[in-house]
């Protein structure tokens, strides 16, 4: 029996060619908005995040809701960089806490087998061995300081991403997170890290976020967020997903809002809610969760010859990538980033 044509709703002509990738094999539609689509029942649906509300679509069609993977690229995807990775989720997306998402549902319910188990380790061990992150970028360096005491690393994020508007219940920015960790924190060394889309001028700064030293130690630069987990002891977030590769790490992590790896017993979650909290009821081991999020969740093409590839394999071409990776950006990116900056600005 023939799959279902997968109709791919509002993605950009730039986006178009990855989902073509992303789903090789299947009969691919691409449809400018939800009020093109045709007009029978039971659609198969394709579309990118939470940009579109579920409610723009036929109440009996299949949603599937695609985003960036965790281990995604050398450079940031506001470049219009290439994916390595991707993930595709029936039943939500991973950054929105409000209803259970696939990779949810993978935490809670799979019994996870020795071999998974070990592949899974491996595999943590080869990223912090290689110093990989999700975009790989930076340029800068940084020490931490002689004689600093117990330092906290706050990573910052784009404050009008969907993460921390459907992740986070009180604290909304940058700026009042750093607020509450100074005041949680009173005698440590804080790190504020701006987001590298915000550094890049690609994104929009959050509300205050120019007085983020109020709170902290020291604004980073542009350093690469491998070498700055490396150093530091202890990650605070909100929802981003530094917070995930800090635990990689074996740093301890203290989140605010609801990212994926929250409420699994391996982090001190302070902005978990209670309906949040009863589902996510089962306790995991760090290596449960780095199975489920860097290999059963996403899915990995070969920017190489453009098939299906392991997360390990992807690890290789990522290595490959980055120390080849030009240090100037093409004529098409450079003139995105002028468009962006304005917009941002």
């Amino acid at each position: 029996m023939a799959l279902p044509t997968i109709y791919a709703v509002g993605f950009s002509r730039w986006k178009r060619q990855h989902v073509r990738a992303h789903f090789q094999g299947r009969n691919l539609v691409f449809v400018s908005k939800p009020s093109r689509l045709p007009k029978k029942g039971n659609l198969c649906i394709a579309k990118w995040g939470l940009r579109i509300p579920n409610e723009k679509f036929p109440p009996d069609s299949e949603l599937i809701c695609l985003e960036d993977g965790f281990l995604r690229s050398v450079g940031l995807g506001a470049h219009l960089v290439r994916p390595l990775s991707w993930v595709s989720d029936a039943h939500g997306i991973y950054y929105d806490p409000r209803q259970p998402s696939d990779l949810e549902l993978i935490l809670r319910q799979l019994d996870f087998d020795d071999a998974l188990l070990v592949r899974a380790r491996k595999l943590a061990d080869a990223i912090v061995a290689a110093h990989l992150t999700k975009y790989n970028t930076g340029s800068e360096t940084w020490q931490c300081p002689n004689g600093a005491r117990r330092v906290i690393l706050v990573p910052g994020q784009v404050e009008s991403d969907a993460s921390i508007r459907c992740g986070s219940k009180s604290i909304k920015t940058n700026l009042g997170l750093m607020e509450e960790v100074r005041r949680r924190n009173p005698d440590a060394f804080i790190g504020y890290k701006p987001h590298p889309d915000v550094v890049a001028g690609l994104r929009v700064m959050g509300a205050g976020e120019r007085s983020a030293f109020r709170f902290c130690d020291q604004v980073i630069g542009d350093v690469p967020m491998a070498d700055l987990l490396s150093q530091v002891d202890e990650v605070h977030t909100l929802t981003s997903l530094t917070g995930f590769e800090a635990l990689i790490r074996s740093k301890k992590v203290v989140t605010y809002g609801m990212p994926f790896y929250a409420g699994w017993g391996l982090t001190e979650d302070l902005g978990m809610s209670v309906e949040v909290a009863k589902r996510r009821n089962r306790k995991l081991k760090l290596d449960e969760l780095i199975a489920g999020t860097l290999i059963l969740y996403p899915t990995y093409v070969s920017r190489e010859t453009g098939v299906f590839i392991t997360p390990e394999q992807s690890l290789d071409e990522l290595i490959a990538w980055r120390d080849t990776h030009p240090t100037r950006l093409s004529t098409k990116q450079r003139l995105l980033r002028f468009f962006l900056r304005r917009i941002a600005n």
